[in-house]
């Protein structure tokens, strides 16, 4: 089953109601997210081999439900490879429609919260794909960019990140 067969399966009511379930927080974005669903029943899914997959994350001193971990996974590279679980928030929505939901997502997860948590994470950057993706291209600019430096211009323009947690004032 691809991301676009839930999609076209499921009615934006239904969507909404456990959007605002599980992102309270987000409860004004709904008229966004109601665009961008009905622009994606529009569309046409692009071909993948990338595999949608949902994580139930826990947070680390009380054990309690965190957030859910939206990541892509490319089922043919080898398990030790670090390309086996990609970010996918700056994938086209095309690619995303054409995502295969791995098994263990739809064990684990509803067809309304598979189609929640990727529309959260489809839109984490923007509600509008072509901003997606032209932050996307200032940020390889920025790496392309920081590659051409000098190392003594690489240390003068760079923090480390203890740096940036002890800045003063921070508590």
């Amino acid at each position: 089953m691809i991301l676009h067969d839930l999609i076209q399966t499921n009615e934006w009511l239904s969507i909404e109601l456990t959007m605002q379930s599980l992102y309270p927080d987000y409860q004004g974005d709904m008229e966004s997210y109601r665009k961008v669903f009905e622009m994606l029943r529009e569309r046409t899914p692009a071909k993948s081999d990338i595999e949608i997959t949902l994580t139930q994350c826990y947070d680390d001193e009380t054990g309690d439900e965190s957030h859910v971990d939206v990541s892509g996974r490319d089922p043919n590279a080898a398990k030790d490879e670090l390309t086996e679980w990609l970010a996918i928030e700056f994938t086209p929505w095309n690619e995303w429609l054409g995502m295969t939901i791995s098994k263990e997502t739809l064990a684990d997860f509803n067809e309304l919260e598979i189609i929640c948590h990727c529309l959260f994470e489809m839109t984490f950057v923007s509600f509008d794909e072509q901003e997606i993706l032209d932050y996307l291209e200032s940020i390889k600019k920025t790496a392309e960019e920081y590659k051409s430096l000098s190392p003594e211009e690489k240390k003068a323009r760079t923090r480390s990140l203890d740096d940036l947690m002890n800045r003063p004032g921070d508590e």
